[in-house]
């Protein structure tokens, strides 16, 4: 769970360390476009595969025969 810390106003978010290395998401970068972190969360998922291993405990126990995706 990612730790929030604020130093003089500078909001940061602590993912920890990942292979050793400490993960930091810091927003005092300047105007950015709105889009620009699901950018940055898109590249981090595919790398850390976080919601590949989030649906792996998830499992779909409706009868298929009853699912209607037409909609």
């Amino acid at each position: 769970m990612p730790s929030i810390t604020n130093e003089k106003f500078n909001n940061k978010l602590n993912f920890g360390k990942v292979k050793g290395k400490e993960v930091i998401a810091n927003f005092d970068g300047g105007k950015i476009t709105s889009n620009a972190g699901i950018v940055l969360m898109v590249e981090l998922d595919k790398k850390l595969k976080i919601t590949v291993q989030f649906a792996e405990y998830f499992q779909d126990h409706r009868n298929s025969s009853y699912v209607d995706y037409s909609k």
